[in-house]
This record gives C-alpha cells, structure tokens and sequence, in this order.
C-alpha cells in the first residue's frame, strides 16, 4: 500500500473512539448499514456541506472544504471553519444533544491537527455544534487531546494495513449501531464463552 491509501478518514477517529470494531467494519470491509440515527446524521450534513464562505458580524465562515494533513495522514471534509481575530476554529456538526461524547472531540482534533499543517496557525480551540439541543460546546484542543487522537491515528493506520479489525464488545450503546446485526456483539461473547 502506498502513502495516499493509507490516509485514515478524520470520521474514522470518531469511529473507533467510539468502537473500534464498527470503524473497522467500515474502514477496512466497507460495511455500512443506514439505520434513523445515520440516516439524520446525513440529512444534517447535506444541509451543513453546502459550499459557502460568509461574515458574521466579527467571524468569517467557509464550509465544506476538504482538510489534508502529510504528517499525520489525515483527510476528511470540514463542516464549518471560522475565523475570529486571526484564530481558526473548526466546528464539527452532530445530530445528537450537547453530552460529553469524547469521540466528537477526537473528531475536532483531527481536524484543528490538518488546519494547523495547511495554515501554520496553532489551532487551540474547536467546537461541536449539537443539532438536537443547538449548542456548542467548546472542545479544548490541550496536549492530551492530541496525543490521544495521533495515537488513535497510528492504530487506525495499523488496522487499514493489516485489516486486522479488533473484535466486537458490547456495551449498551451497541443498541443503537447501524451495524449491531452485522456484528452480533452478544452472540460473539457467547459463542467465546461456550467455547471455554
């Protein structure tokens, strides 16, 4: 495999944050299933992905521009990038409701860690833009943030190259997975289990 099919997709961060075997499904096999919660996810990002750059007031917006980063291997297309007083800030779009969800900040990460690279600008601050509850909340984009998602980064590059998926486990929100029929987490324990 050369360097250009190995860029991991800034969404996949979000993914395997979130459960490493559903990312794996989706990035290394191709699995996708719609279920209500993709099928929002989608609406909202067709609305959101519409090109455009404008002025709010003291902010200046651009939407849907592709964010590309060589050292980190990283690309993806943003939602929203703002500029504020010479500061860039990305903000990454969710259907959901504002809650801690350390996987979206992932996300946001990967995305200051490719504006920084294009800009040369230090991206300190980004935010997640909850479509249910529509808040923002702030994502500090601190040392340990980084290093969590360039970490995550490298294992989602050894997993592409290996196609070695890490198996499933389940927890409560597998419930709710478009994939949880693929996957069958439950099944799989079992079947672990009866084979001990």
């Amino acid at each position: 495999m050369d360097r250009e099919e190995n860029y991991v997709p800034i969404a996949a961060l979000n993914h395997y944050a979130y459960c490493p075997h559903r990312c794996g499904r989706m990035f290394c096999l191709g699995d996708f299933i719609d279920n209500h919660y993709t099928i929002e996810g989608t609406s909202l990002h067709e609305r959101v992905h519409t090109i455009s750059q404008e002025n709010r007031e003291y902010t200046w917006q651009i939407r849907a521009i592709w964010l590309k980063s060589e050292q980190y291997g990283l690309i993806g297309k943003s939602d929203l990038i703002e500029s504020e007083k010479g500061e860039l800030y990305p903000v990454e779009y969710k259907r959901g409701k504002r809650d801690d969800w350390s996987n979206d900040a992932l996300q946001v990460c990967g995305q200051a860690l490719c504006l920084e690279e294009m800009t040369g600008l230090s991206v300190t601050t980004g935010y997640v833009y909850y479509a249910h509850s529509h808040q923002r909340q702030e994502i500090n984009i601190d040392r340990n943030l980084r290093e969590k998602a360039i970490a995550t980064i490298a294992e989602i590059q050894a997993m592409m190259i290996t196609g070695k998926i890490p198996s499933p486990v389940y927890k409560p929100r597998c419930k709710g997975c478009s994939l949880y029929s693929c996957c069958l987490p439950q099944a799989a324990n079992k079947v672990k289990r009866y084979q001990e």
